[in-house]
């Protein structure tokens, strides 16, 4: 991938969450956060493992110093930008938006996890609402039209993710994705900058008064 400064992500970046929202930031990785990601990497293998995606076509294992600056030619081609979500001080889970495509379509993929400790108050869904209104309407982001979400059928906490953020059903991808071993049919969910002009955080929290997210998956 090449450099394309009309295309390039400006970074770094980081995001807030709305001020009645639980205090989460979503950040650019970078080297420095290698030993903290490989202990709650470590930490939540059994709990992750299953919905892990991997290239069956990679031979070697690439080291964390080589992601990072996997990231940074990603960055700078407007490919591909991975996030840390930050809760606290502490790295709680990641969220990406991969597959980057401009021109006549001006899409992506979002992908995401959160640590087991973390899961059950609303981090995931709001995480994904932050990183929407970044991609499809904040004026330094890629100024995406559509981004697309893909689960296993049978990953019932993402399919509340997807609910939450109310995003649309557009139906099953067969042999989609490699996940553990296996190709995987996916169900595929979408978001379009038009669904929430007023901003996807701010319908995610105005859709879940009371509670709002501390109970909420």
């Amino acid at each position: 991938m090449q450099y394309d400064p009309a295309n390039a992500f400006v970074t770094p970046v980081a995001l807030l969450a709305p001020a009645d929202a639980p205090a989460l930031t979503l950040r650019t990785m970078t080297a420095a956060d290698e030993a903290e990601w490989d202990e709650v990497r470590a930490r939540n293998a059994s709990w992750l493992d299953p919905w892990e995606s991997n290239d069956p076509m990679r031979r070697r294992l690439v080291t964390f110093p080589q992601w990072i600056r996997m990231q940074r030619r990603d960055e700078r081609a407007g490919a591909a930008i991975v996030f840390v979500i930050m809760f606290e001080g502490r790295i709680v889970g990641q969220i990406s938006l991969g597959a980057v495509m401009l021109g006549a379509m001006r899409c992506g993929i979002v992908g995401y996890w959160i640590a087991h400790d973390y899961a059950g108050r609303g981090f995931t869904p709001l995480a994904v609402a932050m990183l929407a209104d970044w991609a499809l309407h904040d004026p330094d982001g890629p100024n995406l039209h559509r981004i697309e979400i893909d689960i296993l059928p049978e990953n019932e906490r993402s399919r509340r993710v997807v609910q939450k953020v109310s995003a649309k059903y557009e139906g099953v991808r067969r042999k989609y994705m490699f996940i553990n071993g296996k190709w995987r049919d996916h169900e595929s969910y979408s978001l379009l900058a038009e669904d929430a002009p007023d901003g996807f955080a701010r319908r995610f929290l105005d859709d879940t008064p009371g509670e709002r997210v501390s109970s909420l998956s």
